[in-house]
């Protein structure tokens, strides 16, 4: 028995793309930092939180690459000679992914009390049907 992929399936025609994005999207790493939560305040509406306890506005940037979300922290080193006994606040730098299906926009970004949250928005696209004729003879 063959095995078929997604993108060769007789009923799923032009979804050859989905089956990247489900690709693209198991490679992003498992990691746990920083911890996250997806919440969906509307219909239509969705907003990401992370907690980024410990990073300046200045320390991040957010943008959106290849309907990829991605948000990036670097902090600058502690230059002013303090030494640590024990160190438990998380300094390191992080990368975290999100893939953004076709429409989802994000349409925001707040920062406070240690988080930062992305507002997303989902655009719901017109119902348009379209009439075929039958021709006589096709078209070649």
């Amino acid at each position: 028995m063959t095995k078929l992929s997604l993108g060769s399936h007789p009923f799923l025609l032009g979804f050859d793309q989905l089956e990247r994005l489900v690709e693209r999207t198991a490679k992003t790493g498992n990691e746990g930092y920083p911890p996250f939560n997806i919440e969906q305040s509307s219909e239509n509406s969705y907003r990401i939180t992370l907690a980024v306890a410990g990073f300046a506005e200045d320390d991040l940037s957010i943008t959106v690459e290849d309907r990829q979300l991605v948000i990036r922290g670097r902090q600058k080193e502690d230059a002013d000679g303090r030494v640590f006994l024990h160190r438990g606040i998380a300094a390191r730098q992080f990368q975290r992914s999100f893939v953004l299906a076709e429409g989802v926009d994000v349409s925001g970004a707040l920062m406070e009390n240690g988080l930062l949250h992305l507002d997303l928005h989902r655009s719901v696209p017109e119902a348009i049907v379209k009439i075929i004729k039958i021709n006589q003879e096709a078209d070649k």
